[in-house]
């Protein structure tokens, strides 16, 4: 979807990378910085698989900036969560600043064991440091036979508005969800907002505009130049529905912001500790509920109609959520990844200062 993602159609002699070596790269660079050893490694292959399934503002391109705040002391480098409040199938945690792609995977596994004795587990965690991609993680979880929920904000930026206003009050606080099916699993990333702060950012530095009009200028006007979220008076990004159906997005910004800053005590109510994400996790396993075979059966039928109905004049063929970013998946796993043609340069000066050296690339 590209309100989540920067578009990917690799020109035919785009350098590509193996997987492996990418995710041993980050790793590399993560530990020389001072990252305990599983934590870079988990994060690594989160960033990567990011770019695998093709959103390549929320892979690699934030290795960099991940560095950048390990650096500054602004990402914690070692530790555990502290387990804030606990019911049988409910815990809450302080992430402490910890890498969030680490204490998002640990968050899965706690609430995918409490799924196997109570049918369904959830974790909150309150700062946590940013938690990347958020359909990196679901298919850990949907290869088990479990659905997931995931949904973040970050309580120290604010850069999508109301509602009806031109003042910024959200984050574009993504959601995502996992559905297993007897194929692939139906993959959900989205936002509250019609795009994102990475996106926009990426196509005001290269000169470039939205495909549609998705964000606002201070005075309320929908325009498709990311320029206006930059200069001042400073826009905002829109709501999802834009100026006319932005109640809806609206709606869904606040119950994020519910499930996670509201859950874990701690949001927009307290002061900012800078960039970083408040996370809700939950798990829910179909066995415990109208039994696997009947979910299957379910979500089996809805794949089905949806690949089976009539598109409209210019659709080829109507897909599922996900089904492109399998595609990539598997195509990029045997070909090699196609890396946005920024990240690498972003990551030379890296890899010199803590002398790691850059992949090949197989050209």
């Amino acid at each position: 979807m590209i309100g989540t993602q920067a578009a990917m159609t690799a020109p035919a002699t785009a350098p590509r990378y193996r997987a492996d070596a990418l995710v041993a790269f980050a790793h590399a660079l993560l530990a020389r910085a001072g990252v305990r050893d599983d934590i870079a490694r988990d994060v690594a292959a989160v960033l990567v698989d990011g770019d695998l399934l093709g959103h390549t503002t929320h892979g690699l391109a934030l290795l960099a900036p991940y560095l950048a705040e390990i650096e500054k002391g602004t990402m914690a480098k070692d530790g555990a969560p502290a387990v804030v409040s606990s019911r049988p199938a409910v815990q809450a945690w302080d992430g402490h600043r910890l890498p969030g792609p680490w204490l998002t995977l640990r968050a899965f596994d706690a609430a995918m064991a409490m799924a196997a004795t109570y049918g369904t587990g959830t974790v909150v965690i309150r700062r946590a440091h940013h938690i990347a991609c958020l359909a990196a993680y679901l298919k850990r979880v949907t290869d088990r036979g479990l659905m997931a929920l995931l949904v973040c904000s970050d309580p120290s930026a604010c850069s999508v508005a109301p509602f009806g206003a031109v003042s910024p009050v959200f984050t574009p606080n993504p959601m995502a969800a996992g559905i297993p099916t007897s194929g692939d699993p139906i993959l959900l990333d989205i936002s509250a907002s019609l795009t994102t702060n990475g996106l926009t950012a990426r196509l005001y530095k290269a000169g470039a505009k939205l495909p549609h009009p998705w964000v606002q200028d201070a005075a309320g006007n929908a325009t498709d130049d990311p320029a206006v979220l930059f200069n001042e008076p400073k826009g905002t990004l829109l709501p999802l529905g834009g100026l006319d159906a932005g109640h809806k997005g609206y709606a869904l910004a606040l119950l994020i912001e519910a499930l996670t800053a509201a859950l874990a005590g701690f949001g927009r109510a307290d002061p900012s500790e800078g960039w970083g994400a408040t996370v809700f996790v939950q798990v829910m396993d179909p066995a415990a509920f109208g039994g696997d075979d009947e979910f299957a059966r379910q979500t089996d039928w809805l794949v089905e109609a949806c690949h089976t109905a009539t598109p409209r004049p210019g659709v080829e063929r109507v897909r599922v959520p996900g089904e492109n970013g399998m595609r990539r998946y598997r195509e990029q796993q045997a070909n090699g990844v196609v890396l946005f043609e920024g990240i690498m340069p972003a990551l030379a000066p890296w890899g010199e200062k803590l002398g790691v050296a850059i992949p090949t690339a197989n050209d």
